[in-house]
């Protein structure tokens, strides 16, 4: 007999409007997670209340400006369009989460307890490709503290991450492929930035990350947790399906905040690469699955702007996947197996 099951797709999260007051909010809670900037709390405290936040707030509202739809954040807007694409194709009921903002995991659980009693467990799907201290970990983390503290009746479990999925990297695969039947010299896959630190601190065996130049293509236990092996191996997977060869395509990382972060940057190689007589791009941004500030403002609008300023010609950003069907599909199987298992 199947169980009776609730899912939860968890995303990062979004101020409630445009307004400085609620981005000084939300950046105030994003960046307070400790597993975001890992430093004491006392000297995170003053850090990011007394000199990022009072600078970034501002800036950030404009360009939370620049991509706001009528609807709302777009990052919120599509992760609500995926539960009810989702909703169509399973049985469990489906809600939706933030790790910062609203809707909050805590509404979320509430939801499922008070609509649907009786429940036996509650699998809950971070939107996180790839393992990471600041997406997939304190997602997760955090969804435990809440469960516990609030004492639901049901069991919670987690969606690992899928970042070489089969059914994930066909998705991003068959989303690439249209893009390719326009001229383009070359293929960036810009990830979201961590810092180096992060990465040894999720190193299990507590010596093989960032320990030699090939740690990522030498097999090793600390790579389940290990953000920069998981970026690498989703790229691989995509071209390889696709046939693209290794001189076409290449990774960068972005958003970084401060020193010690992966490299290359993909805001330094934007301005790099028309010189480099790569002056028709395609770019996408395979951390995110739903398009949000930093790839509709960071990559579609200012990147555009530095690669085309440098001497580029053409610049197309692949979206993510959003709703793609094949993607539903995904999610879908994921649910279908966890409700029989």
């Amino acid at each position: 007999m199947a169980k009776k099951t609730g899912i939860v797709l968890m995303n990062l999260g979004s101020p409630d409007s445009t307004a400085v007051k609620d981005v000084r909010k939300y950046l105030k809670q994003f960046l307070m997670d400790e597993r975001v900037i890992d430093i004491p709390f006392l000297a995170r405290y003053v850090l990011i209340n007394g000199i990022i936040v009072p600078f970034r707030a501002p800036k950030s509202a404009e360009a939370y400006k620049t991509i706001w739809t009528k609807e709302g954040s777009p990052l919120v807007v599509f992760t609500r369009q995926l539960q009810h694409a989702l909703q169509q194709q399973v049985h469990p009921p489906v809600e939706i989460a933030m790790r910062y903002g609203n809707p909050t995991v805590e509404a979320a659980f509430d939801n499922l307890l008070n609509h649907h009693p009786g429940l036996d467990e509650v699998l809950a799907i971070p939107l996180y490709p790839h393992y990471a201290m600041s997406s997939y970990e304190t997602a997760v983390e955090y969804a435990k503290e809440i469960h516990a503290k609030n004492k639901y009746p049901y069991k919670l479990s987690f969606q690992p991450p899928f970042y070489n999925d089969a059914g994930y990297i066909n998705a991003l695969a068959e989303n690439i492929k249209p893009y390719l039947e326009q001229e383009h010299d070359h293929i960036l896959f810009s990830y979201h930035g961590v810092p180096g630190r992060h990465i040894r601190k999720s190193d299990i065996t507590g010596g093989h990350c960032l320990q030699s130049s090939n740690c990522c293509e030498t097999a090793s236990p600390a790579h389940p947790h290990c953000y920069r092996h998981q970026v690498f191996t989703t790229t691989r997977l995509v071209m390889q399906q696709l046939n693209i060869p290794e001189n076409k395509y290449s990774i960068s990382f972005q958003s970084r905040l401060g020193k010690g972060w992966l490299e290359p940057f993909t805001d330094i190689r934007l301005e790099e690469m028309p010189k480099e007589d790569i002056k028709n791009l395609l770019i996408l941004c395979p951390a995110f699955v739903s398009d949000c500030l930093e790839t509709l403002e960071e990559i579609d609008i200012r990147g555009k702007e530095s690669f085309m300023q440098a001497g580029g010609e053409t610049y197309t950003m692949i979206p993510c996947l959003n709703t793609n069907p094949l993607w539903v599909n995904v999610l879908g199987g994921w649910v279908r197996d966890f409700v029989i298992m």
